[in-house]
């Protein structure tokens, strides 16, 4: 009775790990064969004289124990031998001494005990073999765009499940600045990192890696996807801006304009998936004075030093243009430095002298630190730099308000005020003050020729 009552339960229990567990056929007969030789081998010392046959369609198994016919009262060890009259008596009337006898084992005979160990064993077996499907699967599509459904959110991370309930994690600090998840959202990511620390395989996606990027230009150009367009490089600051230099295989192509879309349809999608973050698209170019000149954009370059070896760039500009190529909090120059691989120093490319001109820092006492730093960003680090830039451009790229921009151009103004009034009075004081005896008849000369020029109704009346 106990048979039949413990016999289907562990029909069912092997049905199913079948089919919850998505192994292939062999690999299932393996691990149910293993985990049956791990049991039998504790109950009878050894597994080397038994067959166990398994059925994973029909999720049954058949287990048969060979044995050597002793003498009856010789049997040494029952787990290997039996003796004459035992094995005639198990269906095999003819046997004889010396030969093998084979005796089926019904496992479910063992109680429930031994088939609660079985089940713990092939859970083992399934769960690491699990693990390390997982682990080969998701270390093939590193760097691949990948779904998750956002299943809880922590301070720290965010974890999201794949259609397979894998588990993905998605750090802080690999969020979109101003990401914020709702449970059940469905988020889009790249897959960063996989690692299998002790069998456990952690799977961490990312929405800052420069693939992800790449990914989201993938789905919305079909010409990338296609090959015809190639991503020869990407830099972002994530959240802020972005810079992408594309290149087409193809002279009827325009890359740009085909990543960029009709009235930008294409990249709109993008910057909407990125936190309406920038992305400047750029034609790329083999020629590298070329390249930073189109990495700078919108900046005018006027001339250019390369140093190929140094991987160093000296950028000459108007002043009027220093503060486009550095752009707000330098997030241009970063990222054209990003992109090309070059470091690049950028400087002003004026006839003007500027031996008079004052650095910021010199108006501290005047002008708070906060606001020198942020003309710093925007890229004035001298007073005339300040004077000579545009008003609506100091007060929207530096986020002034207009009486603080005010307040400074002012004080700036005053200082090379006094600075000119000094030197016209140092200059002019020698011309009017002073003629040498050299001068004297000339200007002596030129008085007289002067007072007879004068009408003689207007000339003084001698004295009487």
């Amino acid at each position: 009775m106990a048979k039949k009552e413990e016999t289907p339960n562990m029909v069912e229990r092997f049905a199913e790990f079948k089919e919850l567990k998505n192994i292939d056929k062999t690999t299932m007969i393996s691990v149910l064969e293993e985990s049956f030789r791990n049991v039998l081998a504790k109950m009878f010392g050894t597994d080397e004289n038994l067959d166990v046959i398994m059925n994973p369609d029909k999720g049954d198994v058949q287990i048969f124990q060979n044995l050597e016919v002793v003498p009856d009262g010789e049997v040494a060890n029952p787990n290997l031998q039996i003796s004459l009259s035992d094995a005639r008596a198990d269906d095999d009337p003819e046997v004889e001494i010396g030969e093998e006898h084979t005796k089926e084992i019904i496992f479910a005979n063992f109680g429930r005990r031994a088939i609660l160990t079985l089940r713990q064993t092939l859970q083992s077996k399934i769960l690491e073999l699990q693990k390390e499907a997982v682990y080969a699967k998701f270390k093939d599509l590193e760097g691949e765009l990948i779904t998750g459904e956002v299943y809880q959110t922590w301070s720290r991370e965010t974890l999201l499940l794949d259609d397979d309930k894998n588990e993905l994690l998605l750090p802080k600090n690999q969020s979109i600045p101003g990401d914020f998840f709702r449970k059940g959202e469905t988020v889009r990511a790249v897959i960063a990192n996989v690692d299998n620390a002790n069998n456990n395989p952690k799977i961490t996606v990312s929405r800052t890696n420069e693939n992800f990027l790449r990914r989201l230009f993938e789905i919305e150009v079909p010409e990338i996807h296609d090959g015809l367009i190639n991503i020869r490089a990407v830099a972002r600051i994530p959240g802020e801006r972005a810079k992408i230099a594309v290149e087409s295989y193809d002279d009827r192509i325009d890359p740009v304009g085909a990543c960029v879309g009709v009235k930008g349809s294409r990249i709109h999608g993008i910057v909407r998936e990125l936190r309406n973050e920038n992305i400047d698209v750029i034609n790329y170019t083999s020629n590298p004075t070329l390249f930073i000149q189109r990495a700078l954009s919108p900046a005018k370059i006027s001339s250019i030093r390369i140093d190929e070896e140094e991987k160093k760039a000296e950028v000459f500009l108007k002043p009027d243009q220093v503060s486009l190529a550095i752009g707000k909090g330098g997030l241009n120059i970063k990222l054209a430095s990003m992109l090309t691989g070059f470091v690049i120093d950028v400087y002003r490319d004026t006839d003007e002298t500027f031996e008079e001109d004052i650095y910021l820092d010199e108006f501290k006492d005047e002008i708070e630190e906060w606001i020198i730093d942020a003309l710093k960003d925007m890229g004035c680090v001298t007073a005339k730099s300040v004077l000579n830039t545009p008003r609506a451009d100091l007060i929207n790229k530096a986020d002034l308000e207009e009486e603080t921009v005010d307040n400074v151009l002012d004080i700036l103004r005053a200082e090379f005020d006094d600075t000119d009034e000094t030197s016209s009075t140092q200059a002019s004081a020698p011309q009017t003050d002073a003629v040498t005896e050299e001068q004297a008849p000339e200007a002596e000369a030129t008085a007289n020729e002067a007072e007879e020029d004068i009408p003689a109704e207007e000339q003084p009346e001698p004295e009487q």
